[in-house]
């Protein structure tokens, strides 16, 4: 079951994750990097590089879960914020926004080349 609400307190890590990464790596990031603790039952938000794919860490009852996210068109629209920031404090109705508001994202199309195959007919 989905147990995230407005309730719990949600901080975002501001840098890019490697999406493999998993229930102890991400545990890693939070105890040494956002100097936060896994066990408090606060919520944990990963983006990757490309704003493609979110996980989000939380503790819950009988143990951690992970809630993982993919989309197939568009990124994430993350909020601003400065540099120096091992964590960023956000609300559940930040959280549903980025989640909700995917922005399109701009392709650029290469121009195709002929195989080699298709230039001796």
């Amino acid at each position: 079951m989905f147990h995230l609400h407005e309730k719990l307190k949600y901080f975002l890590y501001p840098a890019a994750v490697d999406m493999r990464k998993s229930f102890y790596t991400l545990s890693g990031i939070v105890t040494s990097i956002m100097k936060r603790d896994v066990q408090s039952g606060e919520v944990f938000i990963f983006v990757n590089k490309r704003l493609t794919t979110m996980k989000i860490l939380h503790l819950e009852h009988g143990g951690l879960v992970i809630y993982h996210k993919k989309l197939d068109s568009g990124v994430f629209k993350l909020p601003t914020f400065g540099d120096k920031h091992t964590s960023v404090a956000i609300s559940w109705h930040d959280l549903m926004m980025i989640v909700k508001n995917v922005q399109a994202k701009k392709r650029v199309l290469k121009p195709r080349q002929k195989e080699a195959f298709f230039q001796h007919y």
